[in-house]
């Protein structure tokens, strides 16, 4: 699922909200993105498009300390997924991840909407300490839950960082999206092919049927 326009599009295909949070950071996204969360508007957006808010949820005390915090929490998240990946170890990110998932999450409620149909809402107001334990949260989840940790990966398309978990069968996913980056890399492999390579080192492997 994608949402936002232009450079600024986000997505929420990675398989966890935590990782989804992580490619909004501008070396976490599709190349040529700048920070996606650059004020509390776009937090604001995110957060409803993320559904981590019901729909038309008006966050009054959301301001710039915010953001700040989200920032925080997104760069704690992605180092030590980087650290999972074999980058350096990340103690003092867990320990603020680990803080922040002490929150107390929004409550949700199942309420009748304009035309009597059961709509979710949340049983009071959403603070950002709640809002930020529920991402906090799934990215414990993720790092203690063994299978999930073997599934994580980083896109190998060209000038992609995004982080993804490989629920494909086999694990032979390549690309965070086979739509987005995957088609990307074929369509540069095609122009490669009718051009013929630059170096002239000979014609391009073919990718292995089911690998994505």
């Amino acid at each position: 699922m994608a949402a936002g326009r232009g450079a600024r599009m986000w997505r929420f295909d990675a398989g966890r909200i935590c990782l989804d949070l992580v490619a909004t950071e501008p070396s976490g996204g599709v190349p040529g993105t700048c920070e996606q969360l650059d004020g509390p508007v776009r937090l604001a957006r995110w957060l409803a498009d993320a559904r981590l808010v019901p729909p038309g949820t008006v966050l009054t005390a959301l301001d710039d300390t915010w953001v700040a915090r989200f920032h925080e929490l997104r760069s704690a998240v992605s180092r030590l997924m980087a650290a999972q990946l074999g980058g350096p170890e990340a103690d003092g990110s867990l320990e603020r991840v680990n803080s922040l998932a002490s929150g107390a999450p929004p409550g949700p409620r199942a309420v009748r909407g304009a035309d009597g149909g059961l709509v979710r809402a949340l049983s009071a107001a959403p603070d950002c300490a709640g809002l930020l334990a529920v991402v906090a949260r799934d990215a414990v989840d993720l790092l203690t839950d063994p299978a999930a940790r073997a599934a994580l990966r980083r896109c190998q398309g060209e000038a992609c960082h995004r982080l993804y978990l490989d629920t494909s069968r086999g694990g032979r996913r390549r690309w965070c999206s086979g739509e987005v980056c995957g088609n990307r890399e074929r369509v540069a492999r095609h122009r490669r092919r009718t051009l013929g390579p630059a170096d002239g080192s000979g014609p391009e492997k073919e990718i292995p049927p089911g690998v994505e």
